[in-house]
């Protein structure tokens, strides 16, 4: 890794330390918790794992082969850990998991897109191929 890169992971390290340490602090003292700051920790947490996995805080640049399957296979574990996680996060935040107690239409409608966005996407993509 060169000295620009290190550099960056150092910044970004240091950015997701200081968002981390003020949503604890706000949390700590305050007993609230920020949308922003969550939502730019988990952005500098990205960048942190670009950097780590291709060298570059954007992502992969020029990709070969195996590149192109890494993101593949990621994309698509990721997609059904998400959709685990929204699950969990639904029945966990509502308290139960009677679906007729549940308030939080949203982000029901959240959790119930991540089970038909695969195949939608899927059946779009393979239509383009026919």
């Amino acid at each position: 890794m060169d000295r620009t890169k290190k550099f960056m992971l150092i910044v970004s390290i240091s950015v997701f330390c200081i968002f981390a340490g003020f949503i604890v602090y706000n949390w700590v003292r305050f007993e609230a918790l920020d949308a922003g700051q969550i939502f730019f920790t988990f952005i500098a947490l990205s960048f942190i794992f670009n950097i780590l996995t291709w060298g570059n805080h954007e992502g992969a640049g020029e990709k070969d082969e195996m590149d192109l399957h890494i993101m593949a296979q990621s994309a698509r574990i990721g997609y059904f850990v998400l959709m685990v996680l929204a699950s969990l996060i639904l029945f966990i935040s509502e308290g139960t998991g009677n679906f007729n107690q549940i308030t939080n239409y949203p982000l029901l409608i959240l959790v119930g897109l991540t089970f038909v966005i695969l195949p939608i996407t899927e059946f779009i993509y393979k239509k383009k191929f026919k």
